[in-house]
């Protein structure tokens, strides 16, 4: 292809420069360089635009040979043109092109030097004005020497980089000498992308005044970018992208610039955009995207009347997106995705006519849609993902007839999905879930052939699936989960989809059925049949499915044995499986090791399965096997998921010793829950440095001995729950060195000692959640024991209140949760509120004054002393804990009157002061009056409402002994601590009239784990 072509260039070439006559000794230099290397096609070369022009350097006129240009007059050699010329082999030091010594234009770009050094000789080429060595695989340090070159005005040394495996390279050229640019005082055109530059100060690019381009992406330039370039006089093109640690800001610009490129792309530079940006006439391409811009973005911008590109992505600017935006009429794409705009979209972006392409996903955006946008006809993309657009769809979309992609999921738009969207011949992907959609899906005229995806789940669509959705041929991807969508489904209506590779129909009110034998669905990537009232042993229909590779069938109605086809199917492309909530009760063929060899998450958990725990694959990354009925011991073998992130297997009927192992499994584990079964022994001693380990459960088994010091080295954790065990140790003080610790629960052990040390401070940054109840420990608590919980002593931005934000691991796949008391009865919150706090000390054997420092923790909401021996009075300071919801102290040997400042706890929904030695009238203000008996008997001396003694009033003892006042710490007593925490929204005026006397709703389980 290339040969008829070069044919013709040769022809050509020959009877333009026929008078040259070509010097014998230019001739045999020429032919010496050829010999130097040999002449390989690229493997890369797919656009065939090189070609071997040496290969026709043929007879004695070399003037006239392809890539060479000589002096008309003296037949010299000046200009070399070899780029893109299939040269392959080392390029030597003492080359002949060295000997071309009238050479002033020099192009060796697209060859194959095979990472040779770049000779020093090049500086004997003293006429050279221009010299690119690009794209070469040239490698080591740039000689010194090049410097000497001082009358170049263009040096392109760019993308000389060796390949590591990846889609990037590593640079193999490096500039060293400080003084690189020192006689480059005629330089215009300077190209080094990926070279490295980290040894090069960039201030001392502010000595090249005569530049008109300067390039040097990806080159590890770090330091101050020195400003005084963007003002050169001649400076058209700056390229800096890819310098993460090059630091900058923009200058005031002069109108008299004629920069053309901007492109600041990952780069350091941040300050403001500066009004002087409207200065820049000339500017066609701008990006700052991944920069640290703040401020609003100038109206000024509205200036720059030749903008076609415009990259603004990934900054922190603010405010609105500037109306003067619609000026720029020959804007062809616009970024401004995660740029930090807020408030409304200008309707004046109607007017760029020419734009092609849309972005300003993630941003604060609200409103309505502009009617305007559908005047852009020239539009392929509209992105407007995650803001919050309200209103429905703008009419005359169909106006957009050259939309390929359209946009809009997560924002809270309304209204029905026009059924003209499947008319748009060019629209090739839909993106509206998460929105506020509702109605039928109404498709009354199919022309949208091109449709590959259709993504509209998590709105509000009812009614039927249409039957019309299935003239859609070319679907590649139907997301139509958690929808209001009803009626039966049946499946085989899919198979009219012959492209069809993801189907998403989760969470509907439909049910799904297989009836259909002769019809097979497509070859499915991905499934989600969750919630489908598919009610059923295994479904026969997944057999033909061999190529699934993400399935997700929970919380159905399947039921028995998970059987050996499906085993067999999965071998080479499962990696994500989910049949959680349904009745399965194991395998077909018992299971040791599961042969799924890609497996990264499977979640079989809240099922019926019985046997031995099954061990996944090494390469599973999620394991949740909880509330089960499997039986037996963990198999050594665990010990080899060495990529393990969440190991869940609480609720089940294990036992024996937990492997050792356990503690050091993998690097990568960031949950461990064995909580809810009968495993015995120690806790493993073997966590290691540098674990990633946020939440550990071993509550509900039967562990003993001590709590192991290793757990120091887990600096993540976030959760220690080891409750209802047999541990015997004393208080873990060291835990306090962990830094991020939130919840800790000890309750239900053999836990003895003080929890504090003389002149020693306790102090738990970030604990929030902390449970010692049940257990032996002893001593009086210091008043300042509390001073040094920060994150209770802490009081809650009044913003903050109202936000429903749970703890929750960086992947959404697993909730912490935590187990805690209601009137004596166990309940578990599965996910646990940032803001959810409690102290609960609740029968031990502490004595003495309650700490003072309690009655300055603003932001406490649940307080459990009961059935200790605590004395003295009931600290007026409690009326502080303004956020207190739950208050007992009850069965302690508490004297004096209840202070009338516990009136003021407007949020108090449970107290019990019952069993003490409380005397006086009961306050009859606020919250107070609103509780019952229990909450005061037991204290012989108390009188007023709700208690039948009135207040004055002399009667005979009160029937209850002293003894049973004083009753074992450890008795039965019905107390509440708060279980999950939901804003009680009671002001003064009806204070009175909301109690809680019953388990409110907010007391059910929540369920937050996804998968």
């Amino acid at each position: 292809m290339w040969g008829s072509s070069i044919v013709t260039q040769a022809l050509n070439s020959s009877l333009a420069s026929s008078k040259i006559t070509c010097l014998h000794e230019e001739r045999n230099t020429l032919l010496k360089l050829r010999d130097e290397f040999v002449l390989t096609q690229p493997l890369d070369d797919e656009t065939l635009s090189s070609y071997p022009k040496m290969k026709f350097w043929k007879g004695n006129e070399c003037c006239n040979w392809v890539g060479v240009k000589c002096n008309m007059k003296t037949g010299q050699v000046v200009r070399l043109d070899l780029s893109n010329s299939w040269l392959n082999g080392h390029f030597r030091s003492n080359s002949s092109l060295f000997n071309l010594h009238h050479l002033q234009s020099l192009n060796l770009a697209y060859n194959n030097f095979n990472f040779s050094k770049i000779p020093s000789r090049f500086s004997q080429l003293s006429r050279l004005t221009h010299l690119n060595l690009s794209y070469s695989h040239f490698s080591g340090q740039v000689p010194n020497e090049i410097t000497w070159l001082n009358n170049l005005v263009s040096l392109d040394l760019s993308a000389n980089f060796d390949y590591d495996g990846g889609t990037t390279g590593s640079s193999s050229l490096f500039i060293e000498s400080a003084n690189f640019h020192k006689n480059f005082s005629q330089l215009q055109v300077l190209y080094l992308d990926q070279v490295n530059l980290s040894s090069i100060n960039p201030q001392s690019l502010s000595n090249l005044s005569s530049l008109t381009s300067l390039s040097l992406i990806n080159s590890a330039l770090q330091g101050d970018f020195p400003t005084n370039i963007f003002l050169l006089p001649n400076i058209q093109v700056i390229v800096l992208q890819n310098n993460y640690n090059l630091n900058g800001f923009l200058p005031t610009f002069n109108s008299s610039s004629n920069l053309d490129t901007l492109d600041l792309f990952s780069t350091k530079f941040s300050g403001q955009i500066p009004d002087s940006i409207g200065n820049l006439k000339s500017l066609t391409y701008f990006s700052v995207s991944f920069c640290y811009f703040t401020r609003p973005i100038p109206p000024s911008i509205g200036n720059l009347s030749k903008l076609f590109y415009m990259d603004f992505s990934y900054n922190s600017f603010s405010g609105k997106v500037p109306s003067t935006m619609g000026n720029l009429v020959n804007l062809m794409y616009i970024y401004l995705d995660h740029a930090g705009c807020t408030g409304e979209l200008p309707s004046t972006l109607g007017n760029l006519k020419k734009l092609v392409f849309l972005n300003i996903v993630g941003n604060e955006i609200n409103g309505k849609i502009p009617p305007s946008l559908v005047n852009l006809t020239q539009l392929t993309t509209l992105s407007l993902h995650y803001n919050g657009l309200t209103g429905e769809l703008p009419p005359g979309l169909t106006n957009l007839t050259k939309l390929e992609s359209l946009g809009m999921s997560h924002n809270a738009l309304s209204g029905s999905i026009p059924s003209s969207l499947f008319t748009m011949p060019s629209l090739s992907e839909v993106q509206l879930d998460e929105n506020q959609f509702t109605g039928p899906l109404t498709i009354h005229n199919v022309t949208s052939f091109n449709l590959t995806s259709l993504s509209l789940s998590q709105n509000r669509l009812s009614g039927l699936i249409p039957k019309s959705l299935f003239k859609l041929e070319n679907l590649n991807s139907l997301s139509l989960h958690s929808n209001n969508f009803s009626g039966r489904v049946e499946l085989g209506m899919f198979s009219k989809l012959s492209n069809l590779r993801y189907l998403f129909i989760s969470n509907n009110r439909f049910s799904v059925t297989y009836l259909d034998s002769n019809s097979t669905l497509p070859k499915l990537f991905s499934l989600g049949l969750a919630s489908c009232s598919i009610s059923s042993k295994f479904p026969n229909f997944l057999k033909s499915q061999e190529e699934l590779q993400y399935l997700d069938m929970s919380n159905n109605r399947i039921e028995g044995e998970i059987p050996n086809w499906f085993i067999n199917m999965g071998v080479e492309n499962f990696y994500r499986l989910n049949l959680s909530h349904n009745s399965l009760t194991g395998w077909e063929t018992p299971q040791f090791i599961l042969p799924w060899k890609l497996l990264r998450i499977l979640d079989l958990s809240f099922n019926k399965m019985q046997g031995s725990l099954v061990v996944p694959p090494m390469s599973t990354q999620y394991f949740f096997m909880s509330e089960n009925n499997i039986s037996g011991r963990i198999h050594h073998r665990f010990c080899y998921l060495t990529e393990l992130v969440v190991f869940d297997v609480s609720n089940n009927r294990l036992s024996g010793a937990v492997p050792p192992c356990l503690g050091s499994l993998s690097r990568e584990l960031s949950m461990l829950s064995l909580k809810g079964n009968n495993f015995n022994g120690k806790i493993p001693h073997t966590f290691m440095d540098g674990n990633k380990l946020m939440t550990l459960d071993l509550s509900h088994n039967h562990f003993q001995d001590k709590v192991p010091t290793s757990l120091i080295k887990c600096k993540a954790l976030e959760v220690i729950n080891l409750g209802h065990n047999h541990l015997s140790d004393k208080f873990p003080f060291w835990l306090q060195n962990l830094p991020k610790l939130q919840v800790l629960v000890l309750r239900s052990n053999n836990f003895s000692g003080q929890i504090w040390r003389p002149n020693r401070i306790v102090g738990f940054d970030m604990l929030r959640i902390v449970d010692l109840s049940f257990n032996n420990f002893n001593g009086n608590l210091p008043s300042d024991y509390f001073k040094n919980w920060r994150a209770i002593n802490t009081e809650i931005p009044s913003t903050n209140k109202s936000k429903t934000v749970y703890m929750e691991h960086k992947e959404d796949y697993y909730q912490n949760s935590v187990t805690v008391m209601n009137k004596g009865s166990e309940m578990e919150l599965v996910k646990i509120l940032t803001i959810f706090t409690s102290i609960d000390l609740s029968n031990n054997h502490f004595h003495g004054d309650i700490p003072r420092s309690v009655g300055y923790l603003p932001s406490l909401i649940v307080l459990n002393l009961s059935s200790n021996n605590f004395e003295g009075p009931v600290m007026s300071s409690l009326g502080n804990l303004k956020q207190l919801e739950s208050l007992d102290l009850s069965n302690n040997k508490l004297f004096g009157t209840i202070p009338q400042e516990l009136e003021s706890l407007t949020f108090l929904a449970y107290l019990d002061l019952s069993k003490n030695k409380l005397t006086g009238p009961i306050p009859q203000g606020g919250q107070i009056t609103t509780f019952e008996n229990s909450s005061f008997e037991g204290n012989v001396d108390l009188c007023g409402l709700p208690l039948s003694k009135k207040c004055g009033q002399t009667t005979d003892d009160n029937p209850t002994t002293h003894q049973e006042e004083e009753s074992d710490e450890f008795g039965f007593t019905w107390k509440s601590v708060m279980v999950g925490y939901v804003c009680s929204f009671v002001v003064g005026m009806i204070g009175g009239h909301f109690i809680i006397s019953n388990k409110p709703n907010w007391l059910i389980k929540i369920y937050g784990r996804k998968i």
